[in-house]
């Protein structure tokens, strides 16, 4: 069995808490359970707490929504050129090519589209967005996303990615996907080949490892075979109350990663997703964490923490003030120690 998707088949490997009981046992059209058989057993099921377990096992908190929360908060679907094709942004595009993913995360921002039978994109759709992308040449990089794109075979993969070829093969391709963190196993030569013959030179593929527990000997052969052929990885960890919101554990990971060629990218503040308040750590101490991992990472280590506002208002950084103010033709700054310094502008 390589997947659980049952309460009584998760019970075989832990016993479950209270809030996880509620869960399961109320009947509700909320993300569904799924999770890979090796990404579970990353959790140690003595550990109510084990911060794989609260990324993947449901609890009763996703039945408390607030009005600050939506099940778009991004707009998604108001910015929606084509039934499948997001378009937020000039230079670049998000393409749904499936609603399935290994591990149907518990922090899921796109919880309206996740796991509703919304099957593989069409040749036909994807010729619509290849002719919408010819007359759009100021988009630069399209992400091809989900759901998890990985979770395609390798076919319907480099099928997509081919006819987009035939229409645009100057396009930067970002894959989003958390396969080498959730069932690194799908990671094979074949996938590989599949994308080099795609025919694209810039393929970068967006990982989400969140935790050190997630950097395991196994996720990282799957990194491996993608940047030995030439295929980047970046990550985006998403900051996850209870989970990841101490400097350690992040100082831990962002340094594991970076040792192990995967450029941190983004920090991510938690989405003003329905049923998911649990999860977000108050931003006061994000731009805290932020601060102190900028004294402790090297730039290449350092992610940027980062706000994809609601309403549709994109991604902005969250940077600790590091400009106090400007006085006449001297910038005061602080520095990551705290210690201030005047700037003088060109005369």
């Amino acid at each position: 069995m390589a997947f659980i998707t049952t309460k009584k088949q998760l019970t075989n490997y832990l016993t479950l808490t209270e809030k996880e009981e509620l869960w399961f046992d109320e009947n509700n059209d909320k993300l569904p359970f799924l999770v890979s058989e090796y990404y579970l057993s990353l959790v140690d099921p003595n550990n109510p707490n084990d911060p794989i377990r609260k990324q993947i096992i449901p609890t009763s908190d996703e039945f408390v929504s607030f009005p600050s929360e939506d099940k778009d908060p991004q707009l998604e679907s108001s910015y929606s050129i084509l039934p499948r094709l997001i378009r937020r942004y000039k230079s670049r595009v998000a393409l749904l090519v499936t609603d399935k993913c290994t591990t149907y995360c518990r922090h899921c921002f796109r919880r309206r589209f996740t796991s509703l039978d919304k099957n593989i994109i069409s040749d036909k759709e994807v010729h619509e967005v290849g002719s919408y992308l010819k007359e759009n040449l100021e988009v630069k990089e399209i992400l091809i996303t989900g759901g998890d794109p990985l979770t395609l075979s390798d076919q319907n993969l480099l099928n997509i990615l081919k006819i987009l070829y035939t229409y645009r093969n100057d396009l930067v391709i970002r894959i989003g996907s958390r396969v080498a963190v959730t069932y690194p196993q799908r990671i094979t030569p074949s996938l590989i080949s599949s994308l080099k013959e795609s025919g694209f030179k810039a393929i970068y593929v967006m990982s989400q490892f969140n935790h050190p527990t997630e950097v395991t000997s196994k996720a990282l052969r799957a990194t491996d075979l993608f940047i030995d052929n030439g295929i980047l990885v970046l990550n985006q960890t998403v900051l996850l109350k209870g989970i990841n919101d101490d400097v350690d554990t992040l100082e831990v990971l962002m340094n594991s990663l970076v040792s192990n060629r995967i450029k941190p990218y983004y920090l991510f503040q938690g989405d003003l997703v329905s049923g998911t308040n649990h999860f977000r750590v108050p931003l006061e101490k994000g731009l805290e964490i932020e601060k102190e991992l900028r004294r402790r990472l090297s730039g290449l280590a350092m992610p940027l923490y980062a706000v994809d506002l609601p309403n549709g208002g994109g991604k902005v950084p969250i940077v600790h003030p590091y400009l106090k103010k400007v006085e006449d033709d001297n910038s005061l700054f602080e520095n990551y120690e705290g210690s201030e310094f005047y700037y003088p502008d060109p005369q």
